[in-house]
């Protein structure tokens, strides 16, 4: 049992330093980390203070999620380029500090569909590098077609947008939050308002407010200055933009998986498997013995 321990213990250690070589392998990479990382404690000392419990959690899964990336390159063996490092870093931190925590979804115009956008080019550089990285042989990787490679590259996008839209459906209808942004609307046409009942939709224009009607009789203006569409064109919005990102991607994919993977702007974010000389947890293991 004290020699099970032991091995976990060394285990943890080696993976631990093998984590710190991969944060510094890159200096560019390594000074972006260590900035946000920086601004990430700052944030959560003040939560902390403001004893805004829920920021602060959101802090602490920031500070972990922005290790992710070395985790990942240590633990599959594999090699994230420093422009998609630097990108995967600056959207966790953008999506959960600046987001959620300061805000930026409602202050900042666009922040939401900024992120959308980049979330589906980054998700289609992951779908068109699983391709890459299943293949054992990469003579093979290229024999594929590359029209293939990047369908696979944005229909593996699309699903990461459309299973994150149901995520943020089932804690609207669960838990009550708004992650589905609301739309103010003027303008609404449905068949529910149909006399007839029947199938012909009646449009109503000029919407200037919404009323409510409790169950004691009292009535409340809102006050939006239109209808309120609960959270639809904010989902469509998002998968539309999901979309654009992953073509644009696909795109791109597709000329360098076509050039046989010569050196060219895409080669910034597509991941590939580790050298020898790379290896870093194979290396700490190595020392230690």
């Amino acid at each position: 049992m004290n020699n099970k321990r032991k091995q976990e213990r060394l285990r943890r250690r080696e993976f631990r330093r093998a984590v710190e070589m991969e944060l510094k392998e890159h200096k560019s990479s390594f000074i972006v980390f260590s900035i946000l990382r920086f601004l990430v404690i700052v944030c959560l000392v003040r939560q902390a203070f403001l004893h805004n419990y829920e920021g602060l959690f959101l802090s602490i899964l920031t500070l972990l999620l922005l290790y992710i990336p070395s985790w990942i390159q240590v633990k599959l063996r594999i090699e994230i380029p420093i422009g998609l490092e630097i990108a995967i870093l600056c959207f966790i931190f953008a999506a959960e500090i600046l987001g959620e925590i300061n805000a930026f979804y409602i202050v900042i115009p666009g922040w939401d569909t900024i992120l959308h956008t980049l979330n589906g080019f980054l998700c289609a550089a992951v779908g068109f590098s699983l391709v890459l990285l299943l293949n054992n042989d990469e003579r093979l990787t290229f024999e594929l077609s590359p029209f293939f490679l990047a369908l696979v590259a944005f229909c593996f996008s699309m699903t990461v947008g459309v299973v994150w839209e149901f995520f943020e459906c089932a804690m609207d209808q669960f838990l009550k939050l708004d992650m589905q942004k609301d739309t103010i609307l003027h303008t609404i046409s449905s068949v529910m308002l149909d006399p007839a009942g029947g199938n012909h939709p009646v449009s109503v224009k000029n919407i200037a407010d919404v009323i409510l009607v409790h169950e004691d009789g009292r009535q409340q203006a809102l006050g939006l200055g239109g209808y309120l569409d609960v959270g639809l064109l904010d989902t469509m919005k998002d998968l539309f933009v999901n979309f654009i990102g992953a073509i644009v991607f696909s795109v791109i994919g597709f000329f360098y998986a076509r050039g046989r993977g010569k050196r060219s702007m895409i080669s910034l974010f597509v991941p590939r498997r580790k050298s020898r000389n790379k290896d870093y947890l194979s290396i700490v293991k190595d020392k230690m013995e």
